[in-house]
């Protein structure tokens, strides 16, 4: 295939064998029409009208959020091995000089390529980077493995193939580069709450250590750390990515790490159902003040070489362009900057604006405000790093107690500190508990405010800046609804119109700040999986309806696997019925079709490839693990194991592109003590 350009990318096929054999199906070409026929500043609605998980995963500009804080400036080349759909590859060419990039599938790179049209620095290598790799440079300052790793098995044929797969990239990596490596924990907390594992979508399989085998592997800090010491990369640290590297909101190291109620954003299962076996937050505060949390991180994004200065970065990019901020802590220092760039400069400005104004009104308080800095290019300002714990953290640990009367008493001091000044035309809408950082003398000693960035121009009673602080509170983790805060919004005054009135005046801030973009928690329930707790009522059937779902399964000549494994999107109406299509790659073998995850009986009523009708009672070209029994033009299929499947030999019948295969039955689910007096029924009228 000769090399092709799109818009100003170059596609370089010298190494593509034709065959994508990477791909989420044809969702793929749906995702390629998007990015061919809009702008990247409308996929946001689009994915809120999709209310697709690939289309989310793809598209979302979140994903680059791992990336596009680290220091790459304009001399720099990037080496980005499974760029895919190009999820952060806009950012890295958006700062670096050059960009390479390879990836396996056509369909992929050619997304990536319409979606980055504008850019001149990018080179997409498609094919296999074993064939690309002896002709790539050996001086990059950048070698990017984002959610590759743990692929490494299917990429290098060797006996230690993760090891081996290190050893070659330092071979492309300059003396002072850096290889960069995001990748799941395979103790990850949400694992043992009941996440299935992101790349099997089976329950426990890494923190039970891939016991059923499968070709991905994910590791633990130790195992990474392991890893590059056999490899000779003698230099690695680590970030903790939450809630995970793929759509990170916050980036934590071992410099600062996670204070305790900070990790309260645990649903986040878009792609598939969920159980939620506890309260992932509550543990995670256990695992804080034991120390623990790096062992049970989500994710992990390991770099290789030099450190780089930042310490932790958060990302509020749930927002509409103007206030789209990234804060980041290196050392001492403490910097917000616009995403946007001239979009946020009157946000970014305002905040010196602020810090000035506060600092007048709070003059011979207790109440101090954070010096703030101002850049020259006006797009950020800095902050020197406040010590102290949030207040937030306090008021936790009167909770946990149940000690209303510590409580009060440090409201009553809270609302003190804060109405100083009242009658001045300023106010910082903002003190919420966690944006004050409080001395181990709480009570007597200063307090520090460290965020001022929604600041109003005029006066604001001091209860309604305490009434949204104690609901944003409660907003924050529903543990804290357990606490009794009557008494407490008693003290503030307020009948309940007026409580009720400053509710909606929060919800219609909220919508200001981000504009019509839906927040990721708006996104995980319009598209999300369900959260099934077995401690409430319902559960069998939730659990019975996770089971029923078409899996398929791809065989190019390895077997198959549940990486080469996809769940249909259809699902089986109240009557048992199914239709649904599957492309079907040129070099298949064989499909194969497992109808529930339980005992059933399925009438296969047809299936077409290609639009030509294969003889579903031919045993030889259709065969399942369980008695096929003839039915009209279909067949019968009685499993009497919970894991039954249907396999369909193609290799003689698909061509070199596009095949298409479609599938019509009927499945009803059986209980598992009934299976065996059925097979001792059919035996008898059918010889096995």
């Amino acid at each position: 295939m000769e090399n092709e350009q799109i818009g100003k990318v170059k596609l370089n096929y010298a190494h593509y064998s034709g065959e994508d054999i990477y791909s989420d199906g044809s969702v793929e070409d749906e995702i390629l029409d998007i990015v061919r026929s809009y702008s990247v500043m409308e996929y946001p609605r689009i994915i809120e009208e999709k209310a697709s998980w690939p289309v989310l995963y793809h598209l979302s500009d979140k994903r680059k959020n791992i990336v596009d804080w680290l220091p790459i400036d304009r001399t720099m080349k990037v080496l980005e091995v499974g760029s895919g759909c190009g999820a952060i590859t806009g950012s890295l060419a958006e700062r670096a000089g050059r960009v390479d990039c390879v990836d396996l599938s056509r369909r992929r790179s050619l997304i990536n390529a319409y979606r980055h049209d504008g850019y001149d620095n990018i080179t997409i290598n498609v094919g296999n980077f074993t064939d690309y790799e002896p002709e790539l440079d050996t001086d990059y300052d950048y070698v990017m493995l984002i959610g590759v790793f743990e692929y490494g098995q299917s990429y290098i044929g060797s006996e230690s193939p993760y090891e081996d797969f290190l050893k070659i990239l330092k071979r492309h990596v300059k003396p002072d580069g850096r290889i960069v490596m995001a990748i799941e924990n395979r103790y990850g907390l949400k694992y043992w709450a009941g996440c299935a594992e992101d790349h099997l979508g089976t329950y426990f399989s890494s923190i039970e250590c891939y016991k059923d085998g499968g070709g991905v592997r994910t590791f633990s800090k130790k195992g990474i750390e392991d890893i590059c010491k056999s490899a000779g990369c003698d230099e690695v640290h680590f970030y903790y990515p939450y809630p995970d590297y793929k759509f990170m909101t916050t980036l934590f190291s071992d410099n600062r790490l996670p204070d305790k109620g900070e990790l309260c954003n645990n649903l986040r299962n878009f792609d598939r159902d969920r159980l939620l076996l506890f309260d992932e937050k509550a543990v995670f505060d256990g695992l804080l003040d034991e120390g623990q949390f790096p062992f049970f991180s989500n994710s992990y994004l390991a770099v290789i070489g030099r450190r780089p200065e930042t310490d932790y970065v958060r990302y509020s990019n749930d927002r509409t362009d103007e206030y789209a901020i990234c804060t980041e802590i290196s050392g001492l220092k403490v910097v917000k900057r616009a995403l946007a760039g001239d979009a946020g400069r009157l946000h970014i400005s305002n905040m010196r604006k602020n810090y000035e104004l506060l600092s007048g009104r709070y003059e011979g308080s207790k109440l101090k405000i954070c010096p703030c800095y101002a850049s020259e290019d006006g797009l950020s300002v800095s902050f020197d790093l406040a010590e102290g714990r949030p207040l937030s953290e306090i008021f936790d640990g009167f909770v946990r107690k149940g000690d209303d009367a510590s409580f009060a008493k440090l409201f009553a001091e809270y609302v003190t500190r804060i109405g100083y000044g009242e009658d001045k035309a300023v106010a910082d809408y903002d003190l919420v508990f966690s944006n004050i950082l409080v001395p181990d003398d709480y009570m007597n000693e200063p307090w520090t405010v460290i965020d001022y960035e929604w600041t109003e121009y005029r006066q604001v009673p001091v209860r309604e800046l305490a009434f949204r602080a104690l609901y944003c509170y409660l907003l924050e983790d529903d543990e804290r609804n357990k606490f009794n805060y009557e008494l407490i919004i008693n003290s503030l005054r307020l009948t309940p119109d007026e409580a009720e009135g400053l509710r909606d005046k929060e919800a219609a801030f909220q919508k200001e700040v981000t504009g019509k973009r839906l927040s990721m928690g708006e996104l995980r329930e319009l598209i999300g999986g369900a959260v099934i707790s077995p401690d409430r009522p319902g559960v069998d059937a939730a659990e019975t309806a996770l089971k029923r779902s078409v899996q398929v399964y791809m065989d190019t000549g390895a077997g198959f696997t549940e990486e080469e494994s996809y769940f249909v999107s259809e699902s089986y109406d109240r009557a048992g019925n199914i239709a649904f299509d599957i492309d079907v790659p040129s070099k298949a073998v064989r499909v194969r079709i497992d109808p529930v995850m339980d005992y059933c009986m399925t009438t296969l009523r047809s299936i077409d490839l290609n639009g030509e009708a294969l003889p579903v009672a031919d045993n030889k070209r259709v065969y399942v693990n369980g008695k096929k029994l003839p039915a009209g033009n279909g067949a019968l299929l009685i499993f009497y194991y919970d894991d039954p499947c249907i396999v369909i030999e193609v290799k003689d019948k698909v061509r070199s592109t596009g095949n298409t295969m479609h599938v019509s039955m009927n499945t009803a689910v059986i209980p598992g003590d009934m299976t065996a007096a059925l097979r001792t029924e059919v035996s008898k009228r059918f010889r096995f």
